[in-house]
């Protein structure tokens, strides 16, 4: 994926948790109507990418859209799978958000000057502004 710095990403956060050695991230939204949950999976152009949150490791995953698509959802390995296999896993690793950016390129984010105005800021490493 090639980051187009001249336009904002559009990233939709989501609430990502651990079940055994893997992190779920579900890639749809659901809202309520008169008929129940409407479940709606992401279309192309719609988002450009995912931020998973995992509370239990407190770790943050970055997905492009291209990595996932229009599943459902996708699974991150912490850990080899029990039937060994080894093709077409998705391991946390190589979705960790910090990773992930830093390969992408430059990453602004919003800083606070002491006068209390907001500013945007380069980190390096990704995060390390608070």
């Amino acid at each position: 994926m090639i980051l187009d710095l001249a336009k904002p990403t559009r990233v939709q956060c989501k609430r990502a948790p651990r079940h055994g050695q893997v992190i779920v991230v579900r890639c749809y939204s659901t809202r309520r109507t008169r008929d129940g949950l409407l479940k709606r999976v992401y279309e192309e152009g719609e988002i450009d990418a995912l931020a998973a949150y995992c509370a239990e490791l407190d770790r943050c995953f970055y997905l492009p859209f291209e990595e996932f698509g229009r599943r459902t959802q996708i699974q991150l390995r912490l850990a080899p799978a029990r039937n060994n296999q080894r093709h077409r896993l998705n391991w946390a690793e190589d979705f960790d958000f910090a990773a992930k950016l830093q390969r992408l390129g430059a990453v602004a984010q919003l800083g606070e000057r002491v006068h209390g105005m907001h500013e945007v800021t380069g980190s390096s490493p990704v995060g390390s502004i608070t």
